[in-house]
């Protein structure tokens, strides 16, 4: 059997080790742009210097040898055709398969802001090359502007604070993390943010880039007319994903590649994982979705019975937080419990006994209990006691159909 992987990264990797696991004599290709493998969640670690490129490699040593994978780095998927099953590289190899994975990821967006896209030194935070062109031009005293204030923006702007940049942050959202906060967690990472040197510009979009006659980026404009001098941009305004080598409509694409439960797409013997499939950016889930598509490619079936994509944790400034779920009710037939103590908030959502969002800040012990809770609905109805303190304790028994027995 002649298995075929696109993509270095968390879906990529766990699929390939996988299917040499479950298959010992098979034929395994992983192509990849990347020319090493690391975790790109991590990224903003190597901008700041507090570690190195080789410190967030998530492989073991020798992976490719030990595992026997045959991996051709460096190069880019031009084509893939369906039913001849062979992919073609951008240095014209042809490379045939009987089955494949697409684990392509996603890259970044960048929104169709007036000289954004043809200026020089707007960056990306996606890939180690967005790393090596960020580090060339943050030295001291230099200037830089984040569009975009969620986790990737945040990342970027707190490794280039540790390295003495001035950070301007601009967000259209109310408040910074709009996706994984509510307004009062932010708000204590945005201070954070103040107190370290950072300009936060939140409820402002931006509205053109002010270039040179080189095309340098010299200034920011703002939708409100604030300008904001800088010397390079990194622009954090989401992702896409990475589908332009796919031609055939055949294989279905809607937020991302379409597949089931056995991350199978829609044709047969081709089956995609990660951030490709526009599910969930988040590594646990792209792990799951790579270890699952081995298995079905391999022929010993397995279903991903776990689609709770809503889970975020942090760790800025040394403040932990999560949220699970739902952010805010989404109407006045929810029950939302609050609970501040000290530097402590815990925020729970909840309906006729089902624990729908949740978000811990300064205390994520109580995580595990509620991301079961929320991911399994459970009834906590009949527990005597406010949502915010339950915990293992109450669930002395699981019933035959999985539900909690108290």
């Amino acid at each position: 059997m002649k298995y075929v992987i696109i993509g270095a990264s968390a879906a990529g990797i766990n699929a390939a080790k996988t299917l040499r696991i479950l298959d010992k004599d098979a034929e395994i290709t992983l192509i990849s742009k990347d020319t090493k493998v690391y975790s790109r969640c991590m990224l903003h670690y190597v901008i700041s210097g507090s570690k190195t490129e080789e410190d967030i490699c998530f492989t073991e040593d020798d992976f490719f040898n030990k595992y026997e994978i045959n991996w051709i780095s460096g190069k880019k998927i031009i084509g893939i055709n369906i039913y001849n099953k062979f992919l073609t590289t951008d240095d014209e190899r042809i490379v045939t398969f009987d089955k494949l994975l697409i684990a392509s990821g996603a890259d970044s967006f960048i929104p169709p802001i007036k000289n954004l896209r043809g200026a020089n030194n707007v960056y990306a935070l996606r890939h180690m090359e967005d790393v090596v062109n960020i580090n060339s031009v943050a030295k001291i005293n230099t200037s830089a502007v984040i569009i975009g204030a969620g986790l990737v923006g945040i990342d970027a702007a707190i490794g280039l604070i540790e390295k003495g940049v001035k950070v301007n942050i601009v967000e259209m959202a109310p408040g910074i993390l709009p996706i994984q906060l509510d307004a009062k967690t932010a708000k204590v990472y945005e201070n954070e943010l103040i107190k370290n040197g950072a300009q936060v510009y939140t409820s402002v979009s931006v509205e053109e880039i002010i270039i040179d006659e080189n095309k340098d980026v010299k200034a920011v404009k703002l939708g409100d007319g604030r300008k904001i001098n800088c010397d390079f941009i990194i622009c954090a305004a989401g992702v896409r994903p990475n589908v332009d080598f796919l031609k055939d409509d055949r294989i279905k694409i809607e937020k991302g590649i379409v597949i089931d439960s056995r991350c199978k797409t829609s044709v047969e013997d081709i089956y995609a994982a990660g951030d490709v499939c526009g599910i969930s950016p988040i590594w646990p889930m792209a792990v799951k979705q790579g270890i699952v598509a081995a298995y079905n490619m391999t022929g010993n079936l397995k279903e991903l019975d776990d689609y709770f994509s809503f889970k975020n944790s942090m760790n800025f400034f040394g403040i932990q937080t999560v949220s699970l779920g739902v952010l805010e009710a989404p109407d006045n037939t929810y029950e939302v419990e609050v609970r501040v103590y000290r530097d402590i908030y815990k925020k729970i959502i909840h309906k006729d006994g089902v624990i729908y969002g949740a978000i811990l800040q300064g205390d994520i012990s109580y995580c595990g209990i509620l991301t079961q809770l929320i991911k399994n609905k459970v009834d906590v109805s009949k527990i005597n006691k406010s949502v915010l303190d339950i915990n293992y304790g109450d669930f002395y028994k699981v019933s035959e159909d999985g539900q909690y027995m108290y």
